[in-house]
């Protein structure tokens, strides 16, 4: 790491600890239940939530070198490097998903990445879904003239990532007893559970199909502690159809919760955990008396003005 890293990320002022907000919303209260917000999304007005937890240790790792990472073409965390990457004056690659996006106008996501001086690099599905792989990802960073760059992974979560978000239990210490948060590769809840003072839980709501996420947060922990670490679980049934899928009754939701409690209600992450602790409550999911902290990883996009 070269010595000016970490002063230009403290630079950027992030406000840390983000706060803890308790709401008062009856479909909790009258169930005996507390619900706080733990407002990520106030870290940084363009790296919030989970994005600065996970891109801070990665920025200082990439030690003013080219960062080249992943996504799709509504990915969060493309935006977030390179808001990053033009906050400290680093060059940013995006590899993009579908080759096809190539040849068609930019959706607003990307636009904003290109704008950030991201430079976009296009795969096919079939390439993007083998990046991991030793080979192809060399091939890839030759592809987008990076081959010296420092890699982030998709969504960010790797063990650096997964240290990082060790402070977001730590900062929740003991004021909860469940802290919920929405899950995309995993690489959060991993940092998180293993920050928490023995006794929280960790409840994570995969907003994508397919079952997989438990084993991936588990190589993550062994990978970045050794071992499995906190205690932690995963409820599955709230993806409505997998990321950035946000039918009618998801967005009522959230306008919804929006206009109850005035905390701007991002879609496709944190939409799908508080509807899923809404219907938990209303199970009995939750002993009475029990504190929930729900994480608030981002905000809408385009941000509210």
């Amino acid at each position: 790491m070269t010595s000016s890293a970490a002063p230009g990320l403290a630079a950027l002022s992030p406000r840390l600890p983000s706060p803890l907000q308790e709401v008062a919303d009856h479909r909790f209260t009258r169930r005996g239940l507390r619900l706080l917000l733990k407002r990520d999304d106030l870290i940084h007005p363009e790296l919030t939530g989970n994005k600065w937890r996970k891109l801070a240790p990665n920025l200082r790792a990439a030690a003013g070198r080219t960062v080249v990472t992943f996504g799709g073409a509504y990915s969060n965390h493309l935006r977030a490097t390179a808001a990053a990457g033009r906050l400290l004056g680093l060059p940013t690659v995006g590899v993009v998903r579908g080759q096809e996006l190539a040849e068609r106008p930019l959706n607003p996501s990307l636009a904003r990445c290109v704008a950030d001086g991201m430079r976009l690099h296009f795969v096919d599905r079939s390439t993007y879904r083998r990046k991991a792989e030793p080979e192809t990802l060399a091939a890839l960073l030759r592809a987008a003239g990076a081959e010296e760059a420092h890699v982030v992974p998709e969504g960010g979560s790797n063990a650096l990532a997964v240290r990082g978000c060790r402070a977001l239990g730590e900062e929740v210490g003991e004021h909860a007893d469940v802290v919920a948060l929405a899950c995309g590769t995993g690489g959060t809840l991993a940092g998180l559970a293993a920050g928490l003072v023995p006794g929280p839980h960790a409840l994570g709501i995969p907003v994508l199909r397919g079952g997989f996420l438990a084993a991936d947060i588990e190589a993550l922990q062994e990978r970045a502690f050794g071992a499995r670490q906190g205690t932690w679980s995963l409820d599955e049934r709230f993806h409505f159809g997998g990321y950035a899928r946000v039918p009618a009754e998801l967005d009522a939701f959230a306008e919804d919760f929006t206009a109850r409690h005035g905390v701007p209600v991002e879609r496709l992450y944190v939409a799908k955990l508080l509807y899923g602790l809404v219907v938990l409550a209303g199970e009995g999911a939750f002993p009475r008396g029990t504190t929930i902290a729900a994480v608030v990883t981002g905000r809408p996009f385009p941000a509210p003005a």
